[in-house]
């Protein structure tokens, strides 16, 4: 078995485990931790339960959770854990969010797990070998217009330059929506990108780059034969500023609607 193989086992496991214990558990706390920004008691017990686990499994390779920071020193690889993506989805009761988890080896993620715990799906991916929903192959959209195409668009910003940012995303969102099929906003960015890996969705336009969000839908959309960039067409690193991931064939025009909404002149 090769490295990446043995790895997706223990990131396949390690989501499983996290499905476990938030399908358990039927009532929770809430607590806020910024500015319209919450975690929860179900948040914590996953990432506790999936450090401990990866720890063991992995000790050679670091972690960095978005609940409790960085650990270990893996030598430039780290796994990237997201316990739960779309808390406020999750603490309402709405059955969008999920479990994403991704090893970064430099710049880029190599193994990838996004476990949706209400929806029944594992999305899975290894460098080079394709991406998978359930073990089932999965394959980006082959939209070549935006008429067709079916967009997620992430939050809306909060926090220090809120209004500055949520001004260039009701530019774009009003750029997009004058043009294509549907707009959409989901919560979070483990289905924005799963989907786009899926087919499902064309584009998912994420306006930041949390590495525990993104680095394992990054991966999935990737191995799936969608493009994913940053917010000015150039290659996506963990470094990027945005996450914009794409059918190819939509590549240019998604990116020429961020110049327009950003006031970039090519």
């Amino acid at each position: 078995m090769s490295e990446h193989a043995a790895l997706l086992d223990v990131a396949r496991e390690a989501v499983a485990k996290a499905t476990a214990i938030v399908r358990s558990r039927p009532s929770f706390s809430v607590s806020a931790k910024g500015d319209r920004d919450l975690v929860t008691d179900v948040d914590t017990a996953v990432e506790d339960a999936l450090r401990e686990f990866l720890t063991a499994e992995t000790p050679e390779i670091g972690v960095l959770g978005e609940e409790r920071g960085r650990s270990g020193d893996g030598g430039g690889r780290w796994w990237a854990l997201d316990p739960i993506d779309g808390t406020a989805n999750f603490a309402r009761g709405i059955p969008l969010c999920g479990i994403s988890l991704a090893l970064v080896d430099g710049e880029h993620s190599t193994v990838a797990a996004i476990a949706l715990p209400y929806l029944g799906v594992t999305y899975t991916a290894a460098r080079g070998e394709g991406a998978f929903a359930n073990g089932e192959r999965v394959g980006a959209s082959a939209a070549t217009e935006m008429s067709d195409a079916m967009i997620a668009v992430g939050d809306f910003a909060i926090g220090r330059l809120a209004e500055e940012k949520n001004a260039t995303r009701l530019r774009l969102l009003s750029d997009l929506g004058a043009r294509a099929q549907k707009i959409r906003m989901l919560g979070t960015a483990a289905i924005d990108l799963s989907w786009v890996a899926d087919g499902k969705l064309d584009a998912a336009l994420i306006l930041s780059n949390n590495p525990w969000d993104t680095m394992a839908g990054v991966l999935l959309v990737r191995e799936a034969g969608g493009a994913v960039v940053d917010r000015d067409g150039s290659e996506h690193t963990v470094g990027s500023s945005s996450t914009i991931a794409v059918a190819a064939g939509l590549r240019k025009e998604i990116v020429d609607a961020l110049d327009r909404a950003y006031g970039v002149v090519r």
